[in-house]
């Protein structure tokens, strides 16, 4: 694009640009970039201004990739300037071509991107915290920008180029607050889950960081954290720090488990998948980055809170009775059972005998399975297990459930049946 020759006399003989404007034009256009950089420097605002006016008045496809080219190169490249670009502008691209609307939207997001602090006056609902037009005309943009990269998402104008450039961007917008806010609200979390699993070439490989790193931005934003709460957000990282080698990846979604940790039920989620064992792993390995070792460090002190939590007798005493039976950590933990086996013991059995009562009144299949199991490590780990389940007419209910149609319910009542005729002495074979 850049290598086309624009008849710039030919725009100002129908007045589309002025004298003043042909004169920069010529001595900008088929320049070294060296020369163009010197160029910007010494009268950068002037550049812009014609730049935007060509765009505003001018309509012809060359001329206006052209011109977009000459700024995504001006904005990429190490020239900093102090004049931004009227943002409004690229408001009538969005119906162009790929190239028009790829470069508008790069453009976009790198002019976003540069903003100084004292420039983004916003707040979270994506508001002007005070009342310029400027500021509203900016959220409005933005606001814009979000609806067009999720209708991209959605149904991509370029079959393989829509979805990258479009995630590629949100990592950078992402970081203002009225962006975060206006995505959550077009529903744009969502959008994102498809493209969290493990790649491997290297393309793959940098969408799914960029798309990690929408997530990371994402986590530090409340109404984002509830909806990935709600969603297959939490397996799919946990399944690409388990698979990845690339350190950013690792990195950043490293990051984005910590942020979440201490988030609702997160943590117990956490420790549901088995990411503590995958957190251990990564220990292991030589990583040069200080912040992902640190991370690493700060989520595995965290997820032993959480083990330790959730492997209370007092919670499972709860779940018992009131039958919410599911596999939740403490379940398979033989060290919740060591420590906790005697606790059975208090009121009669309590406990026990509320299990035995779940064979026979539950129908939810999950309930069965765990009831089943959890009276297969009573037996395992109490010194009298066998007498105490036996006596408690327990080996009769298991064993109808044999013939469950569950498979889980049929496997689990099979090795509490196992473990009730093998005795304690042969029991640890089983595990």
């Amino acid at each position: 694009v850049l290598k086309r020759d624009i008849p710039w006399e030919t725009y100002m003989t129908t007045k589309l640009i002025s004298g003043t404007m042909l004169q920069l034009l010529r001595c900008y256009d088929n320049r070294s970039e060296s020369y163009r950089a010197q160029l910007l420097d010494d009268d950068g605002p002037a550049y812009v201004r014609v730049f935007v006016s060509i765009l505003r008045d001018i309509f012809k496809e060359e001329t206006v990739e052209y011109v977009l080219a000459l700024i995504d190169e001006m904005l990429t490249g190490k020239i900093k300037l102090n004049q931004s670009i009227n943002l409004s502008t690229f408001r009538l691209l969005w119906k162009g071509n790929w190239f028009i609307q790829e470069k508008s939207c790069k453009i976009l997001t790198l002019i976003v991107s540069a903003r100084t602090k004292s420039q983004v006056n916003m707040v979270v609902n994506g508001e002007a915290s005070n009342s310029k037009k400027k500021s509203a005309t900016i959220n409005d943009v933005l606001k814009a920008l979000v609806e067009w990269l999720c209708a991209q998402m959605k149904k991509p104008s370029h079959p393989s180029r829509g979805i990258p450039t479009a995630i590629k961007c949100l990592a950078t917008l992402l970081k203002e607050p009225v962006v975060r806010y206006s995505f959550v609200h077009a529903d744009g979390v969502k959008l994102l889950i498809p493209s969290i699993s493990p790649a491997s070439t290297q393309q793959s490989v940098q969408l799914l960081y960029e798309t990690c790193l929408c997530i990371w931005l994402l986590s530090y934003y409340e109404p984002a954290i509830e909806y990935l709460a709600t969603s297959r957000t939490l397996p799919r990282l946990i399944e690409v720090v388990k698979c990845s080698t690339k350190e950013k990846v690792v990195r950043v979604v490293v990051l984005t488990l910590r942020n979440l940790l201490s988030e609702g039920t997160f943590g117990a989620q956490m420790v549901d998948l088995g990411l503590s064992q995958i957190v251990q792993s990564l220990k292991s390995q030589a990583w040069s980055d200080e912040d992902l070792l640190e991370a690493l460090n700060q989520l595995e002190a965290g997820l032993k809170d959480n083990i330790k939590k959730l492997s209370s007798f007092d919670k499972y005493k709860q779940e018992v009775l009131l039958g919410q039976l599911d596999w939740s950590p403490m379940h398979k933990d033989a060290i919740f059972w060591r420590e906790n086996i005697t606790s059975f013991e208090e009121n009669d059995f309590q406990i026990l005998r509320v299990l035995i009562t779940i064979l026979d009144t539950s129908s939810d299949p999950r309930a069965l399975a765990v009831t089943c199991f959890d009276l297969s490590q009573f037996i395992q780990h109490h010194p009298a297990g066998r007498i105490i389940v036996t006596d408690l007419k327990a080996k009769e209910r298991v064993m109808k459930l044999m013939n469950h149609e569950n498979v889980e319910v049929t496997k689990n009542a099979l090795l509490c049946i196992q473990r009730l005729f093998l005795g304690a002495k042969y029991a640890s074979f089983l595990q």
